[in-house]
């Protein structure tokens, strides 16, 4: 098996990722010239190393390492499904898949990009194959989904092994088809989304009345 994806794990040690909050990006401590971070999560920092680009990094928080050998058995039991990204392998602190280019759906909104239902449907039939597989398709939202050509990838897998439905893809679907066709090829301020993310994540998603918290967000959208 082709291991060059190792050559980075000198430059990964010197990188270190801290923990903020639940729903807080992660910091990072350190550096090399030879790394660059393309993405951060509230677990993770997602880095490319500059020889080898085509692999991409994710680096764990030490609290989030039970996340990373969850990753890991998860993109075993997908391996083959077009829809994820490649998985190559895992050091200490770190899983290794393929570097996916396009845009996430967050930044689609940021930028007025249109998202077309063939990325919505890819998304649906990933989570169809994940429950086939014996895994539970959880923590699917908008920085999540990357629109590739048209169509849809689906990137973080960590939370498969869990068990119950956080209802995170199942409000995005219901704000496609009711909400977005007033927004689509609209540029939606930063404020915005960050200020729907935050409310949305004091929600207790398992009895959220949509039509009355789409509505909410419509006023504040409004008074500014």
């Amino acid at each position: 098996m082709n291991e060059e994806w190792k050559q980075a794990e000198p430059a990964l040690s010197r990188m270190e990722v801290l923990k903020q909050g639940d729903n807080d990006p992660v910091s990072i401590v350190g550096e090399s010239d030879d790394l660059y971070c393309i993405g951060v999560g509230t677990d993770a920092a997602v880095f490319v190393y500059e020889p080898l680009p085509a692999y991409a990094y994710k680096l764990y928080t030490e609290p989030a390492l039970p996340k990373k050998q969850a990753e890991t058995e998860v993109y075993h039991k997908l391996a083959g499904i077009p829809y994820f990204p490649v998985y190559y392998g895992a050091g200490d602190r770190y899983v290794v898949i393929s570097r996916e280019e396009g845009t996430t759906l967050y930044d689609c909104l940021l930028h007025g990009i249109p998202v077309p239902r063939q990325v919505i449907d890819d998304v649906e039939a990933a989570r169809d194959l994940v429950r086939r597989n014996g895994l539970n398709p959880r923590d699917i939202h908008l920085k999540n989904v990357l629109m590739q050509n048209g169509r849809g990838k689906v990137l973080d897998v960590s939370e498969y092994i869990q068990s119950g439905n956080d209802k995170r893809w199942e409000h995005l679907l219901w704000a496609y088809d009711n909400v977005y066709p007033l927004l689509e090829g609209r540029k939606l301020p930063l404020w915005l989304l960050e200020a729907v993310k935050a409310a949305y994540n004091r929600l207790d998603p398992l009895n959220i009345n949509l039509q009355e918290f789409a509505e909410r967000i419509r006023k504040l959208f409004y008074k500014k």
